[in-house]
C-alpha cells in the first residue's frame, strides 16, 4: 500500500498550478484517511485533507485527485458552508498570491481552470470577486462569475487599480 501510496504521489507535480518553480517541488498530502483506487484512477484523502506543494495549498474535508497513471487530470477539494476548500498559491504575474474558497473547488489541470462552487470567493492580487460560482481561467487571467440558482449569492467585486 504504501508503494502504491508513494507511486501515486509521484504524478501529482503535473497539478502544479501557476509558479513554474512548484512543480519541482515535494508533495506533502495529509489527512485522516487516505483510499487509493489505482483501477478507477483516482484517490481521496479526507479528515482535515491537506496537499501542499511549493507556494501551492489546498485543503478541505475531502480533496479527490483524478489521474490517467501518467499525469494528474483533476483535483476536487469539499468542504461545506461551516468550512469551506480552500486554495492558495503564488502567481508569477501577481504580486500577491491568489486565493480561493468555495463549498466545492474543482481544477482542471489541462485547461488551467479552477471552478469554485457555492459561497465561492477569490482573491486576485488587491482585487477580489463572490458569488454563487466562480471560474478563474489561470492562463487567460480571466475571472467569470455568476449568482448562484437560488439568487441569494449575488456576483460582487472589488477592484483596486
Amino acid at each position: 500500500m504504501i508503494r502504491k501510496l508513494l507511486l501515486f504521489i509521484s504524478i501529482i507535480p503535473a497539478m502544479a498550478i501557476a509558479l513554474s518553480t512548484d512543480k519541482g517541488q515535494p508533495i506533502n498530502v495529509k489527512a485522516q484517511t487516505v483510499i487509493i483506487d489505482e483501477k478507477a484512477g483516482h484517490s481521496i484523502y479526507s479528515g482535515n485533507a491537506k496537499v501542499m506543494q511549493g507556494s501551492l495549498i489546498l485543503s478541505a474535508k475531502k480533496i479527490q485527485i483524478y489521474n490517467n497513471q501518467k499525469t494528474v487530470t483533476k483535483v476536487i477539494a469539499k468542504g461545506n458552508k461551516e468550512q469551506r476548500a480552500h486554495y492558495q498559491q503564488n502567481q508569477e504575474n501577481q504580486s500577491r498570491f491568489i486565493e480561493a474558497t468555495a463549498n466545492k473547488i474543482t481544477y482542471l489541470i489541462k485547461t488551467e481552470m479552477v471552478h469554485l462552487k457555492g459561497n465561492a470567493h477569490l482573491t486576485q492580487g488587491f482585487d477580489s470577486f463572490s458569488g454563487g460560482t466562480l471560474d478563474y481561467d489561470i492562463k487567460n487571467d480571466k475571472v467569470i462569475a455568476e449568482k448562484s440558482n437560488d439568487g441569494t449569492q449575488r456576483v460582487r467585486f472589488k477592484i483596486k487599480l
